[in-house]
């Protein structure tokens, strides 16, 4: 279900700045941001941090392989 939230301007700005890309959802921006607090609160290094990062990153581009697509690319499908 989605709900309708109020917020200042400057706070839309900062999410706008926050995108990886020009058509990333504000549920996305909220997700990351929560993914990374969620992060920070596991104790996770710096480097395990800079890894998940760089990985969302390529998901946004586009950089991934499906279960489907790997499967059928080891040829266990």
């Amino acid at each position: 279900m989605a709900t309708t939230i109020q917020i200042q301007e400057e706070t839309k700005e900062r999410l706008d700045n926050l995108k990886d890309y020009e058509r990333e959802t504000y549920e996305e921006i909220i997700q990351k941001l929560l993914n990374i607090v969620a992060e920070e609160k596991m104790g996770l290094s710096e480097q395990t941090k800079k890894d998940i990062e760089e990985a969302r990153k390529e998901i946004a581009q586009g950089k991934f392989f499906t279960l489907e697509q790997l499967k059928r690319a080891l040829k266990l499908s």
